[in-house]
């Protein structure tokens, strides 16, 4: 353990070594570098904030109340909706049985936002597969009706329509065309006969770390969704939009400036401020509650969507950022918190008025990287004392 301990202590020093005290910013010196900073074209009049995480002081800000589009920066608010709103260590449980009555199928879902349509994919990390639920239920019906699939009816709770969908296409492509119904819970708790097959998912907390590490579009929507009907809304944008402003309320967030046309950051209909997510970032990082959120974030040049950033752009940043990633053609964006020295910074960065094309975008992430690489140093103090107490 102690030659563990000590080459922690020498990667550290290492890092140390790389960034010197010096050239990391004070908090006075900070607004007078950023403005020369921001005022690249790469960057093309961005929207930022910068507060101290243990004050909440603004140290920075340049058009921070400002509408902008925030991407996959969205996926903040539906991870903080999905913290509020649901039990992190629930799961979700797909069960299908031959119906008690000849020639039927039933399915109990419970809206699983993790089900995949790769199977494949569903066994290495433990979701639901559609195609083991449409291979089993055709074999299953074929061995009840002596090897037929004709006249088939299916009855279905708490599926998604999309998930619907694409089982009915499944089974399409392999020639079999029962009629399906959606029907209540009860319905098919009354009509449940011998069992097919039963899928669990991981908890919500490990569905949700996924959804943020790797940005993922139809979770984050899901997800959200999933919180706007525990909330007591639809479980549609509408109601994810009701949930994120009386979510925003709780931590006394003015969120009349907000606008949500999905809860993953693909329309270009979203707008929000870099204060809003500011804030949002500054108060949850303060709660036990949503210490998830921080915790699933991307590492930057370690991890996720951050896994390739900062390395040659800003190393000295690397491993000391943790932050949600967004692109849109003619957008990047970044926000999260940023290690520097003895303190933490919160901070969103919202690129979206930048030329469109890849190159663009390229140059825009650099340009963020290495903006946060002027603050970004490790607490050398702090890690050491932490590393001496291991036992």
């Amino acid at each position: 353990m102690r030659n563990k301990i000590f080459a922690y202590l020498l990667a550290l020093i290492t890092v140390a070594s790389i960034v010197p005290a010096s050239a990391v910013l004070s908090s006075a010196s900070i607004p007078s570098v950023f403005d020369g900073l921001l005022k690249i074209p790469a960057l093309s009049n961005p929207a930022m904030v910068l507060i101290d995480g243990t004050t909440g002081e603004v140290v920075y800000e340049k058009n921070s109340f400002s509408q902008r589009k925030p991407a996959s920066v969205m996926k903040i608010l539906s991870a903080t909706a999905t913290l509020d709103y649901l039990d992190p260590t629930s799961n979700f449980k797909t069960s299908v049985n031959l119906g008690l009555t000849p020639r039927t199928l039933v399915i109990q879902g419970s809206l699983d936002p993790w089900i995949s349509l790769n199977d494949v994919a569903a066994k290495k990390m433990h979701r639901t597969s559609l195609p083991r639920i449409a291979f089993n239920s055709m074999s299953a019906l074929k061995v009840a009706n002596h090897g037929s699939l004709k006249n088939i009816k299916v009855k279905y709770s708490n599926l998604y329509s999309q998930d619907v969908a694409n089982l009915k296409a499944f089974w399409a492509k392999r020639g079999f065309k029962p009629t399906l119904k959606q029907v209540s819970a009860e319905d098919i708790l009354n009509s449940q006969g011998e069992p097919v097959l039963t899928s669990e998912s991981p908890t919500i907390a490990e569905i949700l770390d996924f959804t943020l590490l790797w940005s993922d579009n139809l979770l984050a929507e899901r997800l959200a969704r999933l919180a706007s009907k525990s909330a007591g809304y639809g479980l549609n944008d509408q109601g994810v939009a009701l949930t994120f402003v009386d979510m925003l309320s709780k931590f006394n967030i003015d969120a009349s400036k907000l606008v949500i046309a999905d809860a993953s950051g693909l329309s270009k209909e979203n707008r929000v401020t870099a204060q809003i997510i500011g804030q949002l970032l500054y108060k949850t990082r303060k709660e036990e509650k949503f210490a998830l959120l921080y915790k699933s974030l991307p590492v930057s040049g370690i991890s996720g969507t951050l896994k390739d950033r900062f390395i040659t752009t800003a190393p000295s940043a690397v491993g000391l950022v943790h932050a949600k990633t967004g692109t849109l053609n003619g957008t990047v964006t970044l926000a999260g918190y940023v290690e520097s020295s003895d303190r933490e910074f919160i901070f969103v960065t919202l690129a979206d008025e930048i030329p469109k094309g890849t190159r663009a975008e390229n140059k825009a992430r650099a340009a963020i990287d290495r903006i946060l690489g002027r603050i970004a140093a490790p607490n050398i103090e702090s890690e050491i004392s932490q590393a001496s107490q291991t036992p």
